[in-house]
């Protein structure tokens, strides 16, 4: 089955430097992905190292179609932002979002005002490039939607590896936001997840892996990586009670247009 899109995936892990053997690691994985039906993918950004990764890995292209998004993670939300800023104001073909970003209170790596401000600094640029959000949001949603409501929500956002609860869910496609499945949602004690997935409007959604994170049942404990889409969406498929046809076709239509992904 073809035409997965990946919409959120880590793949600079597997890309340290230009050296021949690792680009080739990178081939491997997205020729796995391939043949596991998903032909376009989104790698994206946490910092400025990993920002800089994702536009080169993005001009990998081969089988599957590769995009790329520059962002400066609540974890690091200390770091001077002013070379992602310069990223994303390059101008790279390839780049089509900025994130991921937002706020994270579960580990709390770095002040909340600090992931405050730098949220808002780049929910500031998504406005100015008019380039797609990429939030991460964990246990924070209430000061997520207190940023989000004094900036404004750019018209192309998306709360990327979605882990609230029904509430939450609501409150983020009240602001317009799309939101984004991973694996977690296969997990045995996701059952909040599962009922949050189910009340997502079918124009509203998306699937991803967030490689190499997160590898979804039966694959959890191991490596994660964007072949393992489709497991994802067959699972919100069925849990939805829809076709594996209908939640391919529409997150694959869903991500396109959030990312503004050229016609194929």
């Amino acid at each position: 089955m073809t035409n997965w899109t990946d919409a959120h995936c880590h793949l600079q892990d597997r890309y340290l430097s230009k050296d021949e053997q690792v680009v080739a690691n990178v081939r491997e994985n997205l020729a796995r992905a391939f043949a596991a039906g998903v032909d376009r993918v989104v790698v994206i950004g946490t910092d400025a190292q990993t920002s800089r990764e994702a536009l080169a890995i993005s001009e990998l292209q081969d089988s599957v179609e590769i995009f790329a998004t520059v962002g400066l993670h609540p974890h690091d939300a200390l770091d001077d932002i002013a070379p992602t800023l310069e990223l994303a104001r390059s101008g790279h073909p390839r780049l089509v979002g900025i994130g991921e970003c937002g706020l994270d209170y579960y580990y709390e790596h770095s002040p909340r005002a600090a992931q405050r401000q730098a949220f808002a600094t780049q929910i500031q640029l998504a406005h100015e490039l008019d380039l797609a959000l990429v939030i991460h949001a964990r246990d924070a949603f209430d000061d997520l939607f207190d940023v989000l409501g004094s900036e404004g929500v750019p018209p192309r956002t998306v709360i990327h590896c979605f882990t609230g609860t029904p509430e939450d869910a609501e409150g983020c496609l009240s602001l317009g936001c799309d939101i984004s499945i991973s694996g977690v949602v296969t997990f045995k004690n996701a059952e909040l997840l599962r009922e949050a997935a189910r009340l997502v409007p079918l124009e509203r959604l998306h699937v991803e892996t967030d490689s190499p994170f997160l590898a979804p049942v039966p694959h959890r404990g191991t490596t994660n990586e964007p072949a393992f889409v489709s497991v994802v969406g067959e699972f919100v498929a069925q849990l939805r009670g829809e076709s594996v046809d209908t939640v391919r076709e529409a997150t694959a239509r869903n991500t396109a247009r959030l990312f503004k992904l050229p016609a194929r």
